[in-house]
């Protein structure tokens, strides 16, 4: 497979997986930094790089899947009106390698196509075939320096845009993203609507169509509502408002915050690229990646690129606390691991109470009485169970903060626990704040997650923060283990987090499920926590395909509680998979404590299946029925009998 083709796969494969965040404007942030607007912008590919170089860097650390090229008036047509028409090759292909410089292997490099300025209904046929060589000429040049794909942007007329992709598909075979720029009537140039622009770039061959430019947030949905639904991934990319002239400069009156709300909507609407045109900077592309982490997006966005600069901190790091000495949690499921489940068959000791981790999740009550919840941790400890587990906002609901209740657990039950510690809801000045108060009371253990949107929840329009998701917090919490923060600031000693993140074996993307536990395995997770499964087969092929990561796995127990119960599960749970036979059980075994035992008998079944593969089991009682985790755990030997 050629290198282009090669490219055209992967850049569609994520179009199709996730929502997909571009950078913002050029022009507009290159004006910002001193280019005056009667030179030509392209030319600093050339005569300005490193400031070309901080634009692509500042969207980078915003959070953009791909960085557009400086070179959107490249053609030889445009160019000509600076007297740099011999310098196209070389406009062009800086414009790749400033980009590529600064993308790595983290962000995919669009080469940029603008209009060349001219009509060409209004042309001869030489001069149509001048614009014709111009497009080809720029798109060679682009494809030739390394570019992932090509991004025809900002037309006006679509025969110039039908033009630019008949030449784009002669010189090379990249994905092909057309934009049209439509007026406040919704329509384009030629008075194409947007119904009848989305048919034809379809037609002609487009991998991707959409809008940008032109209006800001709000027209701009109006015009790809009606472009979503033609068979193709549509890209919209709006200004930051209309501008207005504020002492002799343009000023784009659109606030970040509301780009981001629009962000939102268009990934809702199934819009599957969204980024910024003129008006638009980093922080508007800072709440298009939450947007986008809302709604799935795996890349990980970080602020100012310091989580990740690990390799040159500020000060040096410290080194961390070894793992087993981090928590007893810690130091029972390495041991787990090393004696039971990575033991060769002949040599691993048989399954007891000893050399089985046991976690059971308490959340905290919607109110202020904590007692009778207090209560429930005490017989869960009493029963064997070695550590609750409390939720963080579950499906965006309200409760107590689970802090303030881990510690309280912690004191009156003397128990270890796991609290979970979501993005959703803190910026990066709270995520720092709370993992410091956390540290000081010795809660240590910590189950990673990105977090429920708000739209699942009590408060469906409450603001969500996401300025990173699981992967961005778990790198953050292991630079704070080596005494870093962020910033690359030592915070005067190493904290001691042991860190679990969650996975779903019956994921939907299966693919991307184990892409992000390697990254998670990467950015510093110790231990896996799954979601419930109920086909041992799921749960087998899971662990196999995992076992690279070595990572200790608790896996997710749910004891069924009903028939209705379990329907819910599988048709109405993200990533939960209850088979057809399991619920004829639960059908057959009725209602009340008869089906709840046949629930727990179900959990057994699975646990007995995959019992020599993982450390331990993350059960998670229906309803608060806390008895019932104690039922299950019936079948390992060494844990009192339930009475």
């Amino acid at each position: 497979m050629s290198s282009a083709k090669k490219n055209k796969q992967a850049f569609m494969e994520v179009v199709n997986a996730r929502p997909v965040v571009f950078d913002g404007a050029i022009g507009t942030q290159l004006y910002e930094r001193g280019i005056y607007i009667n030179r030509s912008f392209d030319d600093a590919n050339l005569t300005r790089q490193d400031m070309v170089r901080s634009v692509h860097r500042a969207y980078l650390a915003a959070g953009a899947d791909v960085l557009t090229t400086n070179t959107f008036a490249s053609n030889r047509i445009k160019l000509s009106r600076h007297g740099l028409e011999d310098k196209v090759e070389a406009i062009n292909r800086a414009g790749v390698e400033l980009a590529r410089e600064v993308a790595g292997d983290t962000a995919f490099v669009a080469g940029s196509v603008g209009p060349t300025g001219l009509t060409p209904t209004m042309l001869t046929d030489v001069e149509l075939d001048e614009i014709r060589a111009a497009f080809s000429e720029q798109i060679d040049a682009l494809a030739r320096a390394g570019a992932d794909l090509i991004v025809l942007e900002t037309f006006r007329q679509l025969s110039e845009m039908r033009i630019a992709i008949e030449a784009a598909r002669a010189v090379c075979d990249l994905p092909i993203v057309a934009t049209m720029a439509f007026d406040s009537e919704m329509k384009t140039g030629d008075g194409a609507e947007p119904d009848r622009v989305a048919m034809l770039l379809e037609q002609w061959g487009a991998d991707v169509i959409g809008a940008n430019c032109m209006e800001g947030p709000k027209v701009l949905f109006d015009v790809v509502e009606q472009m979503v639904g033609h068979g193709v991934p549509v890209a919209a990319q709006a200004n930051a408002g209309y501008p207005r002239k504020v002492e002799e400069r343009l000023v784009y009156m659109a606030t970040p915050e509301y780009f981001g709300v629009y962000a939102r909507r268009f990934f809702k609407l199934g819009v599957r690229i969204v980024g910024g045109c003129c008006g638009t900077g980093a922080e508007h592309i800072r709440q298009v990646a939450a947007a986008a982490r809302m709604m799935g997006s795996g890349r990980v966005q970080v602020e100012m690129a310091r989580v990740e600069r690990v390799d040159s901190p500020a000060e040096p790091e410290m080194e961390p606390v070894a793992p087993a000495e981090r928590s007893d949690l810690a130091a029972k499921i390495l041991r787990a691991q090393r004696e039971r489940v990575l033991a060769a068959p002949g040599e691993r000791p048989p399954l007891s109470r000893d050399n089985f981790v046991v976690s059971v999740e308490v959340n905290p009550p919607a109110g202020l009485r904590i007692q009778d919840t207090i209560e429930s941790v005490k017989m869960l400890m009493a029963g064997g169970v070695d550590v609750i587990n409390t939720a963080d906002g579950p499906r965006a609901s309200v409760r107590m903060n689970n802090g303030v209740f881990a510690a309280l657990a912690r004191k009156h039950a003397g128990c270890e626990v796991i609290v979970h510690y979501c993005a959703r809801d803190r910026n990066l000045l709270g995520l720092q704040s709370d993992l410091l108060g956390l540290h000081v009371l010795g809660l240590h253990n910590l189950c990673v997650v990105t977090g429920d949107p708000p739209k699942v929840g009590d408060y469906p329009h409450a603001t969500a923060v996401f300025d990173l998701d699981s992967v961005g917090m778990l790198r953050m919490i292991s630079n704070f283990n080596r005494g870093l923060d962020p910033a690359g600031k030592s915070v005067g000693e190493t904290t001691h987090f042991w860190c679990a993140c969650g996975a779903e074996p019956a994921a939907q993307d299966y693919e991307r499920e184990i892409r992000r536990l390697e990254h998670k395995k990467a950015a510093g997770a110790d231990f896996i926590m799954t979601q419930p499964v109920y086909d041992h087969r799921v749960l087998e092929k899971f662990l196999e395909d995992i076992a690279h990561l070595e990572l200790p796995v608790l896996v997710g127990l749910l004891p069924l509680a009903s028939h209705r119960n379990a329907e819910f599960l599988h048709n109405e749970v993200p990533g939960m998979a209850v088979p057809d036979g399991i619920r004829q059980r639960m059908k057959e075994a009725g209602s009340g404590p008869k089906a709840r035992a046949e629930g727990v008998k179900i959990a057994q079944e699975i646990l007995e299946q995959v019992k020599d593969r993982v450390v331990g089991a993350y059960i998670m009682p229906p309803f608060g029925r806390y008895e019932s985790a104690l039922e299950i755990l019936q079948s390992i030997p060494g844990y009192p009998e339930v009475k």
